[in-house]
């Protein structure tokens, strides 16, 4: 009796961590928001299973605690993918004015060897 009660108070987490393993398989590499949610969930699920433990109700304080993680890292996830986001829009902005400007020193030097001929 005693081990179906422990397989029944840890079956949430498994579950938990079961899904998250096979969302993460699913297709293509995870984005920053997916690893915050993923990262969140379990550890959420991890804190909240200690802390349901400690009084009594470990599976409720797992999901409590992975569904509270998941919201939180999700939102930070998304907040870090926002910030990548603005950095490959600045690097590539970067990229073009520096092609621009090689293109204005080639014609500038163009210029002054034309104007060396006359």
């Amino acid at each position: 009796m005693n081990a179906t009660r422990k397989f029944a108070n840890t079956a949430p987490i498994l579950l938990l961590a079961g899904t998250l393993a096979a969302v993460g398989c699913a297709g293509g590499p995870l984005t920053t928001r997916e690893k915050g949610a993923g990262i969140g969930a379990l550890g959420g699920a991890a804190a909240g299973g200690l802390i349901g433990s400690a009084v009594g109700h470990p599976a409720a304080g797992a999901a409590i605690g992975g569904g509270l993680g998941l919201g939180t890292g999700a939102l930070l996830g998304d907040q870090l993918q926002g910030q990548e986001n603005q950095n490959t829009r600045q690097d590539e902005q970067i990229r073009r004015n520096n092609t621009e400007l090689e293109r204005q020193r080639q014609e500038l030097e163009r210029v002054r060897r034309q104007q060396e001929e006359y």
